[in-house]
């Protein structure tokens, strides 16, 4: 009798595991095709690495052509740092080049376990956040990179005259940079700008999925401020002008944020009124609040 009640019990643990099993089968095959997708993308980047680290270059180049320096030359400081520059342009492009595939296999993998209501909140977010780093990314490279470059180009200093004997000669600071150091820069700048545009996104979705409310954003304001100028002070080159440039976008997206939230919350009680789960005195005093 025991053993004939011991079958169902474990035909039922069986069952309860069939799923989890199927899951982390698709996680493993998800997982297979993003990084084939990265290595392709990879190997892609590898055939072209010249041309693309020619273009990263370009705020560079320029900010030395308006200071009347024609030669942009970079100098590799060790043997093997060009090998290197080509591995590192690689792995950059191929995860850009790769990211909306990677997007595509995750969406797949977490929406069957959504609702549909689920699925139409979260689709426009995941639509949202690529197109913000790029934006962000964008601007770090026509706005910031070339405004940064020229005040770190501005502390080179021409050699003085020969002079006679005895006279002192000024010495010449002029800017030989390495090839990695400048790459290394440059994708910190696309990096820490495209993640930050990611702020009303990230914060929007919270907004909705009802972690955050925008009394709540706007009650931590001040706290913000000194976050994000912590932030600008990490994540940029030590000169004030990209400091201030970060801190000013962020701070503005952070604002935009409040508002974007504010709406998804109108929207919300609009909803909630509409199918009667929310008094008009509610919805005024919270709006009340909000301003």
């Amino acid at each position: 009798m025991s053993s004939t009640d011991d079958i169902p019990e474990n035909e039922d643990i069986e069952e309860s595991a069939a799923p989890l099993i199927e899951h982390l089968a698709e996680l493993r095959n998800r997982l297979i095709h993003s990084a084939i997708a990265f290595i392709i993308g990879m190997v892609i980047c590898f055939t072209v690495w010249n041309p693309i680290f020619n273009f990263l270059t370009d705020p560079l180049c320029s900010a030395m052509a308006e200071r009347g320096q024609t030669d942009c030359g970079l100098i590799l400081i060790k043997l093997q740092e060009g090998f290197f520059v080509a591995i590192s342009i690689s792995l950059f492009g191929g995860l850009v080049l790769s990211f909306p595939y990677i997007g595509y296999q995750l969406w797949r993998f977490v929406a069957p376990g959504l609702y549909r209501t689920e699925k139409n909140a979260f689709l426009p977010f995941l639509a949202a956040s690529p197109l913000m780093f790029l934006l962000g990314a964008a601007f770090a490279f026509y706005v910031v990179m070339p405004l940064a470059f020229d005040f770190f180009l501005g502390f080179q200093q021409p050699g003085g005259p020969s002079g006679s004997e005895g006279e002192a000669v000024a010495a010449t600071v002029d800017f030989q940079g390495s090839v990695q150091e400048y790459l290394r820069l440059s994708i910190k700048f696309i990096v820490a700008f495209g993640l930050c545009f990611q702020l009303p996104v990230l914060l929007t979705l919270m907004g909705k999925a009802g972690l955050v409310s925008s009394e709540g954003l706007g009650n931590v304001r001040k706290y913000a401020v000194v976050a994000i100028l912590c932030l600008a002070a990490i994540v940029t080159p030590p000169d004030v002008i990209t400091q201030i440039i970060l801190f000013v976008v962020v701070y503005g997206l952070y604002e935009v944020s409040i508002w974007l939230v504010r709406r998804v919350e109108k929207k919300r009680n609009e909803r909630l009124r509409a199918e009667g789960l929310l008094d008009d005195e509610e919805d005024e005093d919270e709006s009340d609040a909000n301003e």
